[in-house]
């Protein structure tokens, strides 16, 4: 900041006093600067040394401006905003006749790796029909989605006023910041995709949200909408000497499941105040009207800012520490002698030092909720840095009980929250440091040098079930994790397992389940009771621990395109195995290696109790860690018979007769 504000001074110093400067240029000298009407800045151009690299490679066709890079028509391109309006495609399912129809796919749209993101500003996601449900999603991550049913015209709510686009008829949604991946899909409520007539067809997109309040046409029909895309540059100390560059974001492109990341930072720049033109070329950002006044003036703003730095940053973390709710933590963490816990209120310089200035070398991870990036403090001690996404101030409340609740939670399976830093814009949560990775990468990634065996698997399920019969039945208050998959169970170093990322779970009331009216989780681990009727229960949990089983069993993904249509679920997948009797040949071959029938039998009945699309059939998570904890005592007991007679006991006991596998179900000479 300082070298710009000298720099900015001796520009000024020898600049002639109130003479105007020359037209600002916006493109390379003899580049094409206009494509019809359409200005083309730099970076973006047309033409050998025109553009600043592929990605902003543009062509010109009867007035029309298409980036070639994603192959979308531009609309507009704006320096001043650091956007771009681009035509978009549609999924529709909609046609002429009134004969049935179905949708035949979803649509994908990736921007990864590239500078350009969708804007979550300017753009909202649109449903369209009766009975359906919108969504986003990439990969197995759920990502965003909104209901939309029908009423007979002239409905109108409970205050007389007619029904808007939230949910009746038409549906409308956020998306996260800096999206670059996803797949647009649509699904009927009643889960009929087959019958549908044209009066129900279905239409989903994402839209630039002035246009979409503006239009008052039909959006049944339309091929394509605009949408606004946030755009940089990845390198801009080249550029413009004169530009002042922000991060528009650093997310690293870490695995296969991103959905945003450009692999380097990307820069949005600007003229600084008394220029303007294009801050992306040499030379671009130029003086206006300028004069002696506004000399002292930048004198004047830079002893104000030697002055009153220092005051404006303990006053800006005063704020972020009272707008995310540090005064109640304070009260929530006094302790009956008045003193405040202050391990676990941890300050942002501490933390910023602790993970390099959150270096992208340093990420560990990301998700829905937020990055987590590794760090070590002063005295040592390695910790997991999560920098959260921003969160509602009106549940500001709700929040901090949460971090109040899980910051004193002790038990060896939960990775343990230590604590918060409330001082920054958005809130930064310290966990302990879990060094083994995820159970995902184990199971799908499988190594000779760490092989998951039968007996390590039933370790991690039994360690996983108490941890989450703990937190159902034993915490202070019954707390709900909402996002249970191998990839939030960690293993330490001696691979015990650890249920992380609470970044969505909840404490309840006993005797209360909690309404939502935004779905949470993650593809292929969703409880399809909450799915409809967004009540989530200790059940939902159930219903996806009961997925990490199958994925236990069978090494498969929760979701892969590589099965049949009919089976890309895991959960279906699994049932279908189980009610045709080939079992068996779906298993891992690490499981089939332990040649434990009767053991992998009672985990597999349990498992597809724990899948039961009826929630009050479901067991709870403490009748789940009773069997696998009989499970685990056999292959631990000298007295194997006893505990077997437990384990047949206690599968007798929990499963219904007619949901269990039968042993002479066929299966290969091993067992």
């Amino acid at each position: 900041m300082i070298p710009l504000l000298l720099f900015q001074m001796m520009i000024l110093l020898s600049l002639p006093l109130n003479v105007p400067a020359e037209l600002p240029k916006i493109s390379n000298p003899g580049c094409l600067a206009h494509c019809g009407e359409l200005p083309i800045p730099f970076p973006f151009g047309i033409g050998v040394d025109c553009y600043l690299n592929d990605w902003y490679k543009v062509n010109c066709s009867s007035d029309k401006l298409f980036l070639t890079s994603i192959n979308l028509q531009v609309l507009n391109i704006s320096i001043e905003e650091g956007t771009m309006l681009v035509n978009h495609t549609t999924l529709s399912s909609c046609k002429d006749s009134d004969e049935g129809y179905e949708l035949d796919s979803n649509q994908t749209y990736i921007l990864q790796n590239s500078p350009f993101f969708f804007s979550q500003t300017e753009n909202v996601f649109f449903g369209l029909g009766c009975d359906n449900f919108a969504y986003i999603f990439y990969n197995d991550l759920f990502i965003a989605g909104c209901y939309s049913n029908c009423r007979k015209n002239g409905d109108t709510d409970q205050m007389g006023e007619s029904i808007g686009c939230y949910g009746i008829k038409c549906c409308q949604t956020r998306i996260p910041y800096s999206l670059q991946a996803f797949n647009v899909s649509i699904d009927p409520i009643n889960g009929d995709y087959h019958n549908v007539s044209k009066k129900n067809c279905k239409t989903a997109f994402l839209v630039q949200e002035i246009w979409l309040t503006a239009h008052n046409g039909s959006f049944y029909n339309l091929d394509i909408v605009p949408v606004v895309l946030d755009w940089g540059i990845n390198n801009p100390v080249n550029y413009s000497t004169m530009a002042s560059c922000t991060v528009l974001s650093d997310v690293t492109n870490d695995d296969n499941r991103s959905i945003s990341g450009t692999g380097t930072p990307v820069h949005q720049c600007m003229c600084p105040l008394g220029f303007e033109g294009n801050p992306y070329l040499p030379g671009g950002c130029q003086g206006v009207g300028l004069g002696f006044l506004c000399l002292l003036l930048l004198i004047g703003a830079w002893r104000l800012h030697i002055i009153i730095k220092r005051r404006k940053d303990i006053k800006l973390k005063d704020k972020y520490f009272k707008r995310n709710g540090g005064l109640l933590l304070q009260q929530q963490l006094t302790s009956s002698d008045g003193k405040v816990d202050r391990s676990k209120l941890f300050n942002s310089k501490e933390l910023d030092k602790a993970t390099d200035h959150f270096n992208v070398d340093r990420i560990l991870g990301q998700g829905g909720q937020g990055t987590v990036y590794k760090g070590m403090l002063t005295e040592g001690k390695i910790i997991a840095v999560k920098k959260s996404k921003v969160i509602d101030e009106g549940k500001i409340e709700e929040f901090i009980n949460e971090v109040a609740i899980l910051s004193q939670i002790n038990h060896r399976n939960v990775v343990k929250l230590l604590g918060c830093c409330l001082e920054t814009e958005v809130p930064l949560l310290v966990y302990e440091f879990v060094p083994n990775g995820t159970l995902s990468q184990y199971l799908h990634d499988q190594t000779e040098e760490f092989p998951l065996t039968w007996e390590k698997r039933i370790q991690i399920a039994t360690e996983v079930a108490g941890a989450l019969s703990y937190l159902h039945s034993a915490a202070s208050l019954p707390i709900y994790h909402r996002d249970i998959k191998s990839a939030n169970i960690l293993l330490d170093e001696k691979y015990r397992a650890k249920v992380a990322d609470f970044g969505t779970s909840k404490s309840i009331s006993i005797d209360q389940t909690h309404v939502t009216t935004k779905v949470q989780g993650t593809f292929g681990y969703l409880d399809p009771e909450y799915f409809q009727s967004s009540q989530f229960t200790d059940k939902s949990d159930v219903y996806s621990f009961g997925v990490v089983l199958v994925e236990l069993l069978t090494g498969e993904k929760a979701i892969s395109s590589i099965r049949s249509e009919d089976n890309r679920s895991l959960a279906t997948y699994f049932i279908v195995s189980m009610v045709e009797n080939y079992l068996f040949d779906i298993l891992d071959p690490e499981v089939i290696k332990a040649r434990k029938k009767e053991e992998i039998v009672t985990v597999a009945n349990l498992a597809k109790r724990c899948l039961n699309l009826n929630g009050k059939k479901r067991p709870t998570m403490k009748e789940v860690a009773m069997v696998l904890e009989g499970i685990q005592a056999s292959q631990k007991d000298s007295n194997v018979q006893q505990n077997y007679e437990m384990v047949k006991y206690l599968r007798t006991e929990l499963i219904e007769p007619w949901e269990v596998v039968s042993t002479s179900t066929s299966s290969p000479d091993w067992f």
